[in-house]
């Protein structure tokens, strides 16, 4: 359970990058590195969490393509800031990381939405990624 909980709050810190380089443009490096600095992850999860923001970033016109793809009643830039990152932590996480089953990265991130984003953006969240997985499960 150790590893969950340490997990769940390496992706809180991704996602508090993503957000923050998402709507200031700052380098996500910095971003992250100030992050972990304040709150102490354990070396390991540090890494974890730097092996997502990489990732995040270095595939971020696919995976927004993606969410195109399987929200196009929405466009991008009106998706609110917080559920886009959550999204592209999600599908970097179901479609190209392929690190943890696809089930693992949608409750992550449903409960990232309940969290940080608005009463609706656990459901909208999980709607795109249930999507966003039978592509992942072909």
């Amino acid at each position: 359970m150790i590893v969950v909980a340490a997990r769940r709050k390496a992706r809180a810190l991704v996602l508090q990058t993503l957000y923050e380089v998402d709507s200031t443009g700052h380098a996500a490096g910095e971003v992250l590195d100030r992050l972990l600095l304040e709150d102490g992850l354990p070396k390991d999860n540090a890494g974890f969490a730097r092996n997502l923001v990489t990732g995040v970033i270095e595939n971020k016109e696919g995976i927004d393509q993606n969410i195109h793809t399987f929200a196009p009643a929405w466009p991008l830039e009106q998706i609110p800031l917080i559920d886009r990152n959550i999204l592209r932590l999600a599908i970097f996480e179901i479609l190209i990381n392929n690190e943890v089953p696809v089930k693992v990265a949608i409750n992550e991130a449903v409960e990232l939405a309940k969290a940080f984003g608005a009463a609706s953006s656990s459901k909208f969240v999980n709607g795109v990624l249930g999507s966003v997985s039978a592509l992942a499960n072909r």
